[in-house]
């Protein structure tokens, strides 16, 4: 009667480690099962997106406001076109509004960090950010610093 109430005790502790996984996986992987908020969409272009992708967070000033859409290349300017869904009720953002691709901590995933601008006007669906700033690629940083101590 022991060995069956460990072996009950031992397989509850393994769902409860699988469930927690699952659960895990689900945050991390950004997935919302809420409905579907009405958004607009305005576009970015950047020189380098370093690893940023679709449904990568939209921010301003720390509150999460939108989603990236889609990320395309200009065949013009050969730079990235980032498409990012805005979540409607953040309505009032100005036309000098700025965009730069940030990084989550130090080996984190990218995302979309927004900073207000002070005109009057606002921007409206398919409107674009021309104040841009690109993503820091670790790589880069890293080699120009060796390059520079011989």
């Amino acid at each position: 009667m022991q060995m069956r109430t460990i072996e009950i005790v031992v397989g509850a502790f393994m769902l409860a480690g699988l469930l927690s996984l699952a659960i895990l996986a689900v945050q991390v992987s950004g997935f919302s099962p809420t409905t579907e908020e009405s958004t607009y969409q305005i576009h970015a272009k950047f020189e380098n997106i370093g690893g940023l992708v679709p449904r990568a967070k939209v921010t301003v000033a720390g509150v999460i406001v939108g989603e990236v859409a889609q990320i395309s290349l200009d065949p013009v300017t050969f730079s990235a076109v980032v498409s990012m869904d805005i979540n409607a009720h953040v309505s009032e953002l100005p036309t000098d509004t700025t965009a730069a691709i940030l990084t989550e901590g130090l080996l984190g995933g990218k995302y979309i960090g927004l900073s207000i601008g002070a005109e009057d006007q606002l921007l409206v669906d398919g409107d674009e950010i021309y104040d841009t700033q690109s993503a820091i690629v670790l790589e880069e940083l890293i080699g120009q610093f060796l390059l520079n101590q011989f």
